[in-house]
């Protein structure tokens, strides 16, 4: 065996092993309450009925999509993060069933019984608080963003860059930093405008969340209606 080949392999190992050793740094085994930030996901409804079999019409998504309904900007989340990653569906004494007497007052912003049942069990249950804790604190983050009028009114439909956008949320609600805010397509739509909140629910940077953003020229928000 070469002195080359020895070199090799331990190179090799040690990749391996610090590969192993920065993913549990990042998972920390996903323990209820162990977090740095919360990020939190605006969807922007029309996008998602627009997707759904159907249109806006039929199926399971009725309570948001009906047409009837001209949802704008929605609650998708409130998501705890870790810097790098982020815990879910951790171990909880909380029940995993939401009731409808908590989530019906969250119809307003978050109009889906199961959307509410599903954020609680995969990130709720990551935050330590109860299920009526973390709502509140959901509906608490919500309400210290102030949308950009001229995005939400949702009258006709709106084309932007991904920059442009951030920019109305920025001049919207000051001290948002740009490296706390992006912004996610689905195909050439605006999918989401995701967040970052510290975990007293103040502005704040997030770098991984940031670079993850859709950067394409040209992003539409259809109608409402």
């Amino acid at each position: 065996m070469t002195n080359r080949f020895i070199a090799f392999l331990f190179l090799a190992l040690f990749a391996s092993t610090a590969f192993a050793q920065e993913r549990r740094s990042d998972n920390r085994q996903d323990h209820a309450g162990q977090f740095d930030f919360y990020v939190l996901s605006l969807s922007w409804s029309p996008t998602f009925c627009a997707s759904q079999s159907g249109g806006k019409s039929g199926g399971k998504n009725d309570q948001q999509c009906s047409t009837d309904k001209d949802f704008r900007f929605i609650v998708h989340g409130l998501w705890p993060q870790y810097e790098k990653g982020y815990p879910d569906f951790c171990d909880t004494k909380e029940p995993g069933r939401v009731p409808q007497s908590l989530g019906e007052p969250l119809f307003d912003i978050m109009p889906s019984m199961g959307l509410i049942g599903h954020q609680w069990r995969k990130h709720g249950s990551c935050t330590g608080l109860s299920q009526r804790e973390y709502f509140g604190k959901l509906r608490d983050a919500f309400s210290r963003i102030k949308l950009p009028a001229d995005l939400s009114r949702g009258d006709a439909a709106v084309t932007l860059s991904a920059d442009q956008i951030e920019e109305k949320f920025l001049a919207a609600n000051p001290g948002m930093s740009r490296r706390g805010i992006s912004t996610s397509c689905e195909g050439q739509q605006l999918e989401e405008v995701r967040i970052c909140l510290s975990r007293d629910l103040q502005f704040r940077d997030c770098a991984e969340v940031d670079r993850d953003g859709c950067r394409i020229s040209q992003i539409t928000l259809p109608p409402a209606r």
